[in-house]
């Protein structure tokens, strides 16, 4: 943990969920790859970006309801994992939320104090006509949605656009493609700067292997957003963290202590 006014944060990643898919349902057109279809894990993780002064939550995961009824796998509920962190939902004041996908806001009504940072093209999207249209429905909840536009109704919704300071030390970086207004959050570490890429790189083989997710609202802004991840990690100058990759948990050590695998430290 770092000093009290110190803007470098211990950045975590937190496993509150799962599942077991296809590449068929994972990747776009994965056909074209002329490659067997075959199991692949999907793992769900919430961020954490905690100093001496302050901890940031960035997004909070999906909640019992939605990810029983799409048949996910909960680990351990997100506002349980906060507690065996040792952090009360009143000890965060900034949630960053990086898109409005089921798995990203579930648990928004947990935090009513929180001040919420998120993309204006998101925040406009999710609550304008298109959002109705079922692909896009498909992946979000309108109870999910209505806590979220109480939220901006009570005054407690930051709309960012391109890149925008959320706080001193964490920078978010809108990027779009996955969904309108994507967002990947840069934070700064005792261990350097860490890339938070959530649903902007499901998966570290998209980069690699050029391969974009199967959700897709933007596929040219999907692919630059690769392109500028790239060009954050060149050379190792940055960690990057994969939104939904199992990798996450072999790549970066295990936060010291109970609970025993519940949270990798990433910065």
């Amino acid at each position: 943990m770092t000093s009290p006014g110190d803007s470098r944060y211990e950045v975590l990643a937190v496993r509150y969920g799962t599942r077991m898919t296809r590449k068929s349902e994972v990747f776009l057109h994965y056909g074209l790859y002329g490659e067997p279809d075959a199991a692949i894990q999907m793992d769900y993780y919430f961020w954490l970006a905690r100093s001496g002064a302050r901890t940031i939550l960035i997004d909070c995961g999906f909640n019992e309801h939605s990810g029983a009824r799409r048949g996910r796998t909960m680990l351990c509920p997100p506002a349980e994992a906060l507690h065996r962190l040792g952090i009360a939902p009143r000890d965060i004041d900034l949630l960053v939320v990086t898109h409005a996908h089921y798995d990203h806001i579930g648990n928004l009504a947990a935090f009513p104090a929180a001040q919420i940072v998120m993309s204006a093209r998101e925040y406009e999207f999710w609550t304008g006509p298109l959002a109705a249209r079922p692909l896009f429905a498909t992946s979000a909840e309108q109870a999910d949605l209505d806590v979220l536009r109480q939220a901006h109704q009570d005054g407690r919704v930051r709309l960012v656009s391109e890149r925008h300071p959320a706080a001193d030390g964490l920078d978010v970086i809108e990027v779009g493609g996955h969904t309108p207004g994507q967002l990947v959050v840069i934070a700064q570490s005792g261990r350097g700067e860490v890339v938070l890429a959530s649903d902007a790189l499901h998966y570290y083989q998209e980069l690699a292997l050029d391969r974009p997710f199967l959700h897709v609202a933007d596929l040219p802004a999907m692919y630059e957003g690769f392109e500028l991840l790239r060009g954050l990690v060149t050379g190792g100058r940055r960690q990057l963290v994969a939104g939904h990759d199992p990798e996450v948990m072999r790549r970066f050590p295990a936060l010291a202590g109970p609970p025993a695998g519940l949270a990798v430290v990433v910065g």
